[in-house]
């Protein structure tokens, strides 16, 4: 029987060919059902992967058998949301006395879909920004990724719609409170 298991761990650099090619499948197919040729096309534009959330040391690899599962990171940096060749980011350090971290490039293989890494990537994201002292945390979701983190306990805060690739591409600001989240309560 195959060990399903899933396991994490830190991204680095030599992983970027196969969190790339992760994300353009991810983009390519969980998309599908809510954005067009077009927009799919514009998705690449204005999401990817972020190096700087690798060089910080914030973002994560799930694998399960070996494979790489997906990936995802937060953030005490600026920038909402966009990889690499994403127009406007922002490496301005947040206050977490104030701003909410952000949890960014989060994307799944459609291979391992329904199995928890989204769940997981979250956990990781949400404990490693409280433990940095954050009490909040914001996210922009994709029509694809809104049920689970609906399901995770954010709210929206706005809808967006996203023209930098040369098409619309609608978006969801989503957050939430991460106070004392997953920790048992006092009596």
């Amino acid at each position: 029987m195959a060990n399903t298991i899933l396991k994490h761990r830190l991204a680095t650099r030599a992983d970027y060919p196969d969190l790339t090619a992760l994300i353009d499948a991810a983009i390519s197919e969980l998309q599908k059902p809510f954005l067009d040729a077009a927009q799919i096309a514009s998705s690449r534009i204005i999401m990817g992967l972020d190096t700087q959330l690798i060089d910080d040391g914030t973002y994560f690899v799930v694998e399960q058998d070996s494979a790489v599962a997906g990936c995802g990171g937060w953030s005490w940096r600026a920038t909402l949301y966009g990889g690499d060749r994403s127009p406007g980011r922002d490496a301005a350090l947040l206050d977490p006395a104030k701003d909410p971290a952000r949890v960014r490039a989060m994307y799944t293989h459609p291979d391992f879909t329904r199995r928890g890494v989204g769940r997981l990537i979250l956990c990781l994201c949400e404990e490693a920004a409280r433990a940095e002292g954050f009490s909040r945390v914001e996210l922009m979701a994709t029509k694809a990724g809104e049920p689970l983190y609906r399901a995770c306990g954010y709210e929206l805060l706005e809808p967006v719609l996203d023209d930098r690739g040369g098409v619309a591409v609608p978006l969801l600001r989503m957050a939430k409170a991460i106070v004392g989240a997953g920790r048992p309560q006092s009596p």
